[in-house]
């Protein structure tokens, strides 16, 4: 028998049990959907993130400690980088600019009649927030009460915030401090690699008269502002020599590494460190969502596998027919796993629309650029239709064992 017959009496088996057919395909259609969807997803997600990344932060290096196993975090913001080491990590070439950062703690910012408790106040050098930062105002100088915020900082309070607007900063002691919002940024210099997807509020105050953490600098031995993290401009064309030299530099002689508990590694990072670990976290969560995904697929195929075999019970007669007038084993073979692969093509093809429409709807929600994935949905289609084969294996070599007189028989 040849495909086009096999073909033919798939589609009148299929027109003959319309809902039954559609009920069936459904089962592949979500499972097709929901690969795509999260796939889909993922990858815009992906895109994003390591688009904002090496968009802003191409010649950045990032310097700091972490503890072995990553189970402290508090040891992680440990000022142990002290001037000295800001001004030696300055000095090696290839390197622009060196920005070191500092945490201030507060206990909560007020505006009016809006408090929130607990915001990430962070202390940086003017340097970290130029013009191509600046959403709106300027940058601090040498006030004693000014401060920039991002723009999610902005959006936080009843009113977006503007440049003008006075703040009420609650120290650790209970002492309050009012400080003047001279500026609104989209981010700054030198700060750690994370897209606008994930950006926090956060505000930004000038190191000198906010930021007091000191320690006796081993090599200058006098005490100075120590800092959690540094980060050195540097020239795009030399960051791996820069890297290694800043490597060498933080791993021996540097404050850091004697301030630092003997379990504290010290790193230097470059941009494209971050977007490999960020690649991979995000892959990782893709593939495992996807993964839960697949269960749809499974459950179209026993639907599939069901139907198939209720198919059989019902055309006992009609295989018995084909059996008397020369259709050997493998024809009757041949039709029930045409149409069982039939199902899930069709289910497979009518997934991808669906999927790619709910994860466009995702990515509208979570206001992130929409991102194909073809290798996903490549895939997708192919185990949908491997599907639908492998679910029709059984009924069709049962349908292929029936013995054609008991099947002339048959009523």
């Amino acid at each position: 028998m040849d495909a086009g017959e096999s073909v033919r009496i798939t589609l009148r088996s299929i027109r003959a049990h319309k809902l039954r057919s559609a009920l069936t395909v459904v089962g592949v259609i979500i499972g097709i959907a929901s690969v795509i969807t999260f796939a889909t997803f993922g990858a815009s997600v992906e895109a994003e993130i390591v688009g904002d990344i090496e968009t802003s932060n191409a010649g950045n290096i990032y310097v700091f400690g972490t503890p072995a196993g990553d189970d402290d975090f508090d040891r992680t913001l440990q000022p142990v980088f002290t001037e000295y080491d800001v001004q030696q990590l300055e000095g090696i070439p290839g390197v622009q600019a060196a920005l070191p950062r500092g945490i201030v703690r507060t206990q909560s910012i007020r505006h009016g009649n809006r408090t929130l408790a607990r915001q990430q106040v962070t202390a940086v050098r003017p340097a970290s927030i130029g013009d191509g930062v600046l959403v709106e105002g300027r940058s601090f100088g040498a006030e004693e009460s000014a401060v920039v915020v991002n723009e999610r900082m902005a959006g936080s309070f009843a009113e977006n915030l503007t440049a003008g607007e006075r703040l009420t900063m609650t120290m650790p002691d209970g002492s309050e401090r009012n400080v003047t919002v001279v500026g609104v940024v989209n981010g700054t210099r030198g700060e750690v690699p994370v897209s606008d997807f994930a950006r926090q509020p956060r505000v930004y105050v000038p190191i000198d008269p906010f930021y007091d953490s000191v320690v006796e600098s081993p090599a200058a031995g006098v005490r100075q502002r120590a800092y959690p993290q540094v980060t050195l401009v540097v020239d795009p064309r030399a960051i791996p020599e820069a890297q290694s030299a800043i490597q060498g530099y933080i791993s021996g002689d540097a404050d850091a590494r004697s301030l630092s508990a003997d379990d504290t590694e010290l790193v230097a990072r470059s941009g494209n460190d971050f977007v490999e670990e960020i690649s991979d976290v995000i892959e990782r969560i893709t593939r495992f969502v996807t993964g839960i995904a697949v269960i749809a697929l499974v459950v179209g195929a026993i639907g599939i596998a069901n139907v198939m075999l209720v198919s059989v019970t019902e055309r006992t007669r009609e295989i018995g027919i084909m059996k008397a007038v020369g259709a050997r084993n493998r024809d009757v073979m041949q039709v029930f796993l045409v149409e069982a692969a039939l199902l899930g093509t069709i289910g497979s093809l009518l997934g991808v629309p669906l999927g790619l429409l709910v994860g466009y709807g995702a990515t509208r929600y979570a206001e992130v650029t929409f991102s194909l994935a073809p290798l996903w949905m490549a895939l997708a289609v192919g185990v949908g239709v491997l599907v639908g084969v492998v679910a029709g294996l059984y009924p069709a070599w049962r349908a292929a064992r029936v013995d054609p007189i008991d099947a002339l028989r048959h009523e």
